[in-house]
């Protein structure tokens, strides 16, 4: 892992370690990125997970290492599953997804592995927004 930055914050639920994430209900709280079209993704949290209301690492630039949740290619753009898992990133058809970054390496589920974090959003038609 080279972060570059971290942030810390607080767990508005519980957010398990190595997991995307996504901003709270409120300010300066975060929780498990949810499919990638519902809401922007922020950051990967670090080897520490966190209960509701206890305070969490999160590496918010730089290279984060995050459970995979599905076969990715390196180079590949990443996304989050329910759970803040990292899957393949793909165009919605009429949805945006929103990306966290890309693979360093090639992944399958349960690894944790490294990603270039760089935020960003692939509009339905797969281009960038």
């Amino acid at each position: 892992m080279t972060p570059t930055l971290i942030k810390n914050h607080v767990a508005g639920a519980t957010v398990e370690a190595y997991r995307i994430v996504k901003h709270g209900s409120s300010d300066g709280a975060v929780v498990h990125g949810t499919n990638g079209t519902s809401a922007a993704l922020i950051g990967v949290t670090g080897e520490l997970g966190a209960e509701s209301g206890e305070r969490v690492d999160v590496v918010r630039a730089g290279i984060a290492e995050v459970t995979f949740g599905g076969t990715v290619s390196r180079g590949a753009p990443v996304t989050a599953t329910s759970t803040g898992k990292a899957v393949a990133a793909a165009p919605g058809g009429a949805l945006n997804n929103y990306v966290i970054g890309f693979a360093e390496v090639d992944a399958v589920d349960g690894d944790i592995a490294p990603i270039m974090l760089a935020p960003s959003i692939m509009n339905g038609e797969g281009a960038p927004a």
